[in-house]
Formats: C-alpha cells, sequence, structure tokens
C-alpha cells in the first residue's frame, strides 16, 4: 500500500461515495488508486465547481462533501468554492496534489502554496510530510470539517508522499484532540435565563440562521415556536428552517427581505438570534436589535457571539441540543396579540408588483414553479436579483433551499444542484439563475450529460448583470457601465450543442402549462425566461 491508496482507504472508511475533481499529474497517484475502488469520481470541468458540487451534496446529506484537484492553478483554482463553504458553514474535505516534497520552496512547475493561500478560508488545513500519518489526518480532518461551526479542510499532499509506501495501515476508531473540543451543550444557566425572558416577553421573536439547518434542528425549532406561539423570521440562509407557508413564519430580514419581518424585528422586546452571525446583510444596523429589547444570542461558534452586537444573554451551543433542552423546561407564554399584529403587518406591508406582461414576471414564475415541484424539491438559487426573487417568492415546502450567502458566489447554483441531486437521487433539483451566473458555470453541462446527474435549470434572462445594473440604477442614476452581457450564447442553440431539452419562456402565457412539462420527466431540461431588463428586485 502507498500513500494514495491509504488516502483512498481513509474515505471508504468514512463512508465516501463520491469524489468531485479534476485530475492533473501531482494528483495522478490518487486518481490512480481510486480505480480500485467503489468511489465514484465526477469529473468537473472547472475546479472551483468541484467544492460547489461537494457543498450541495454536503448540504443535502449531512456529511463533508470531498473534492481532489491537482496542485498549482488546480488548487488555486478551488480556492473561490472553498471560501464560499467557510462563509456559509458547510463542511468539506479537499484533498490538493503538491509537488516533491524535497522541492517545495523552489518555484518548480506547478508549485503553490495552498495551506498558505487558504488560510483565511478554512478551519483548518493540513501539509503531508510522511505517508505513514494519512490515517490521522483524515480522521481528523472529517471531525474537524462536521463538527462544532462546520466547515472545510484542506489536506496538501505532496507526489512523493502518495507513492511513499506505508507499511501498517489502522484508521482510528476515535478521535480526541486536545485544542479542539467544541461546545454542543449549553450552558443550563443560560438556557434558564432565557426561560425567564420568555415569560416576561410580550412580543418575542426568533431569528434562525443557517446554523438551525446545518445543525438539523428545524423540527425542533417548529415544536418550539408552535408550543409557545412564538413568531419565526429568517436569515437569507435560514430560509427553509421553517416552511415559507407556516402561520408562525413572517419571512427573510435584511436589505432585501420582507418589511414586515424586519419591522418585526424593530419592535419585538426579545430577540432569539439562533445560528445566525448577525451579517450586515441581515443586520445593517446591529445597533437597533439592541436597543429597547433582550438580545439572545446562540451560536456553536463562540467567537460569532458578540462579534458584531452585544447580547444581554449569550448561549454557546448546537441548536438543536438546545432546542430539546428548552423543550424539557416548564414555562407558559402568551402571544396572540403580538401575532395579530404580525399578521396585520403581512397584509399592509405586502410589496405590490406590476410587472410588464411582455415578459415573464420572475416574482409570479417562482411561485407557479414552487407549487408545483415537490414537497421534498431543492431549490438551488444562484446569485443576484434571481437570488432576491428566489428568496422572495420560493415556497419551501418540506424540501430545501440552497444558495450562497456570505460569500455571495456567482455561479454556484448549477454544481451544487449536481451535488444536491446525487446526494438525493429520488429528489427533484432545479437549479435557477441569470444569465450572468449561468455563464459562470455553463461549462458543467458537460458534466450533467457525462455522469447523467439529471439536474434542471432555470436560467431567468436579461442581458444584464442585473443586480449591479439595478446598484447603478439608484446609486448613479442610470449611469452603467460593465453590466451590458450583449453577446452572451443563444442558449437554445448551446442545449443543443450538449444535448440538452430546452424550453423558452417569452411571457407568462402559457406559464403553467410550460412548468409543467419542465418537471414532467426527471431528465436534465434548459428552461430560458425572458425578464425584463428594466425590472427591479422588490
Amino acid at each position: 500500500m502507498n500513500g494514495a491508496d491509504a488516502i483512498i482507504k481513509c474515505l471508504e472508511a468514512e463512508g465516501v461515495e463520491i469524489v468531485y475533481g479534476y485530475p492533473g499529474v501531482a494528483i495522478c497517484p490518487f486518481y490512480n488508486s481510486i480505480l480500485q475502488s467503489d468511489i465514484r469520481t465526477i469529473l468537473i470541468r472547472t475546479e472551483q465547481n468541484a467544492a460547489h458540487a461537494a457543498s450541495g451534496q454536503a448540504r443535502i446529506s449531512g456529511r463533508p462533501g470531498v473534492c481532489a484537484v491537482t496542485s498549482g492553478p488546480g488548487a488555486t483554482n478551488v480556492i473561490t468554492g472553498i471560501a464560499t463553504a467557510f462563509a456559509d458553514s458547510i463542511p468539506l474535505i479537499c484533498i490538493t496534489g503538491q509537488v516533491n516534497s524535497e522541492l517545495l520552496g523552489s518555484d518548480v512547475f506547478q508549485e503553490a502554496d495552498i495551506t498558505g493561500a487558504v488560510e483565511s478560508f478554512v478551519k483548518y488545513s493540513y501539509l503531508v510530510r510522511d505517508a505513514a500519518d494519512i490515517p490521522r489526518i483524515f480522521k481528523e480532518a472529517f471531525y474537524i470539517a462536521n463538527s462544532g461551526r462546520k466547515g472545510p479542510v484542506l489536506i496538501d499532499v505532496p507526489i512523493d508522499v502518495q507513492n511513499a509506501a506505508v507499511n501498517k495501515f489502522k484508521y482510528p476508531e476515535e478521535i480526541s484532540m486536545r485544542t479542539y473540543k467544541p461546545t454542543v451543550k449549553g450552558n443550563i444557566v443560560q438556557i434558564r435565563k432565557v426561560v425567564k425572558e420568555l415569560e416576561r416577553a410580550r412580543r418575542p421573536l426568533i431569528c434562525v440562521g443557517g446554523g438551525v439547518l446545518l445543525s438539523d434542528a428545524g423540527k425542533e425549532l417548529r415544536t418550539f415556536a408552535e408550543w409557545h406561539k412564538i413568531p419565526v423570521v429568517s436569515t437569507m440562509m435560514g430560509i427553509g428552517a421553517m416552511p415559507t407557508e407556516h402561520p408562525l413564519y413572517y419571512g427573510m430580514v435584511g436589505n432585501n427581505g420582507k418589511a414586515y419581518a424586519n419591522r418585526a424585528m424593530n419592535e419585538s422586546d426579545l430577540l432569539i438570534m439562533v445560528g445566525a452571525r448577525v451579517a450586515d446583510r441581515a443586520v445593517n444596523q446591529p445597533d437597533l436589535i439592541t436597543q429597547n429589547k433582550v438580545l439572545v444570542h446562540i451560536d456553536v461558534d463562540p467567537a460569532e457571539i458578540g462579534k458584531n452586537a452585544g447580547p444581554t444573554i449569550p448561549l454557546v451551543g448546537d441548536a438543536r441540543h438546545i432546542f430539546e433542552e428548552f423543550s424539557r423546561q416548564e414555562f407558559f407564554c402568551e402571544h396572540d396579540m403580538w401575532i395579530e399584529t404580525l399578521n396585520g403587518y403581512r397584509k399592509t406591508m405586502a410589496v405590490k408588483r406590476n410587472p410588464d406582461p411582455r415578459y415573464v414576471d420572475p416574482a409570479g414564475f417562482i411561485t407557479m414553479l414552487s407549487e408545483k415541484l415537490p414537497e421534498d424539491a431543492v431549490y438551488v438559487a444562484d446569485v443576484g436579483q434571481n437570488q432576491i426573487w428566489s428568496c422572495g417568492y420560493h415556497i419551501v415546502k418540506k424540501g430545501a433551499f440552497l444558495t450562497s450567502g456570505g460569500m455571495g458566489t456567482m455561479g454556484y447554483s448549477i454544481p451544487a444542484a449536481m451535488g444536491a441531486k446525487l446526494a438525493a437521487p429520488g429528489r427533484k433539483v432545479v437549479a435557477v439563475c441569470g444569465d450572468g451566473s449561468f455563464q459562470m458555470s455553463m461549462m458543467e453541462l458537460a458534466t450533467i450529460q457525462q455522469h447523467h446527474i439529471p439536474v434542471k435549470i432555470i436560467v431567468l434572462k436579461n442581458g444584464y448583470l442585473g443586480m449591479v445594473r439595478e446598484y447603478q440604477h439608484y446609486t448613479y442614476k442610470d449611469n452603467y457601465s460593465v453590466v451590458d452581457l450583449s453577446g452572451s450564447p443563444d442558449l437554445e442553440k448551446l442545449a443543443a450543442a450538449y444535448g440538452i431539452s430546452f424550453l423558452r419562456l417569452e411571457n407568462m402565457e402559457g406559464a403553467s402549462e410550460a412548468i409543467e412539462r419542465f418537471l414532467a420527466e426527471d431528465e436534465s431540461m434548459l428552461m430560458e425566461c425572458l425578464i425584463d431588463p428594466m425590472d427591479l428586485v422588490k
């Protein structure tokens, strides 16, 4: 057995079924050894998307996704995908090939200090010096990636270490790292303080972030909210923790959120932030959520608590464990008047759109699509205007809503949808993107066809980098700069070139029938929707 064989044995021990990547000489021993395994390999067309695909799989499966790329440009290309996962706390194992150990630091062909380059975007990184350390390193890497605040771990393996003999292979059964022991169970004293505040509160509100979904605490959250009749809002990454049409859910907060959700945040007297970073996109004025209210901040990462807003009650721990502990506490609270007030806001503050009938109305289209999707469907939104329309008008039932939140990485949706589909072959998976973000990952249509991954893709086409154009509309009074997407490909011909079925929708006439046709068969299909170029997010 050599080092590459040992890596494969480690992946098998962790139950890894798929590796996304792009080979090169420095990672060839790994890809040679994987041929002797049942692990499936997916050839991605550019390395960034290997990490995005692994991310999509991780978010649906609940286990770390794995990608493997070569040294130099292969490793540097994957950084954006790693940074995207890091910003949203997605567990990944990123394996990079590296030049011979004795050549490190001599600037040889395709050498890059990848462990140094990713320092800001990983939970931890390893440069493997001895093949005998591979079992320990991989056991630690999977544990680090999928515990505490989850995130990506990079393992850089020089080619000579991959080829080195491993005389004795033993994968550790348990792991204990003296310097890494994340807090999972919340402090009972702090939990009882929260309960006392809930008994006093008249206008309590729960704001859920992506941490609730990462800890698989959706059921516990809903039970807690329903039992005590506490209204709920979410950040972008928390969408899906509560069904969109649940009577206690009041939508997404933030710059592009629901006006009545933001008003609920401002008027609450007890705000419980769970698994959310209190970042600028959700809370652009952190001081407002500490004025005239009790702020409870619950997060598994103690570094996030108090970083942007000082909480009255900090509570470190995993969301699922904490909600389970809340359920054991006996207390009573009644908020019917508060809920009635919020229901009034929802009716009077809802946005009224006036779309141009010559085009597809993205809001109406996304709502109609949501109604026709199966309950457990996975909806993957890209970044741009399409993302904000998706956040505002997609109806999550019992499925999942995936997007790039913290980093806002364009081109995320198609590769992430591929990973999600491979994680859940029996579920319908739809990627929704703009014509700008589509062109950042359209090369993955080849991956979809080569590996028979039946993903549905919708392109909301308006001929612009829509979100930037909208910003320039407001900020620079329609003085548009470098946002015109003229020269974009004919999507019908592009789909035909890849052998993928195609649909075009020019306006809302026949939209219902077109969506039904789009969703009818479990095969890949590209659907182009023509959007008013001057439409604004609302």
